[in-house]
């Protein structure tokens, strides 16, 4: 193996790529690759890469993805220099557990984005 890419599904993709510039983000690519109504979306940031799907693009294809937003997924980013990161997206985004130090020695904050998933970023001394 070799990466991983999560493929988030939203009900708004319009929301979730202005969301996800907000952390830094760029959409890459995209289905179609130009108009309003995307149905797929792939944005980088330095080496993390998210996709983002419609459920609907996928409702006859694989019906048994879960229909509701957000759910028991927590996805873990590490960062460099979090503080400065922290405080840039702080006012834009829903924090759910500010700025600490863990007993393993990272620095941790937590948000929700805009499809009730829970995003953990993390820099590791």
């Amino acid at each position: 193996m070799e990466t991983l890419s999560p493929n988030i599904f939203t009900n708004d993709m319009k929301g979730t790529i202005a969301f996800y510039e907000i952390l830094g983000f760029k959409k890459t690519m995209s289905v179609p690759e130009e108009g309003d109504e995307l149905v797929w979306a792939m944005m980088v940031t330095g080496s993390v890469t998210m996709m983002f799907q419609t459920f609907e693009s996928l409702a006859e294809e694989l019906p048994e993805i879960s229909r509701n937003n957000g759910g028991s997924l927590l996805l873990y980013i590490n960062v460099k220099d979090i503080t400065v990161f922290f405080d840039k997206i702080k006012d834009k985004v829903t924090v759910l557990k500010g700025l600490e130090k863990t007993f393993y020695g990272a620095t941790e904050f937590s948000i929700l984005d805009n499809n009730n998933y829970v995003l953990t970023f993390a820099e590791h001394e």
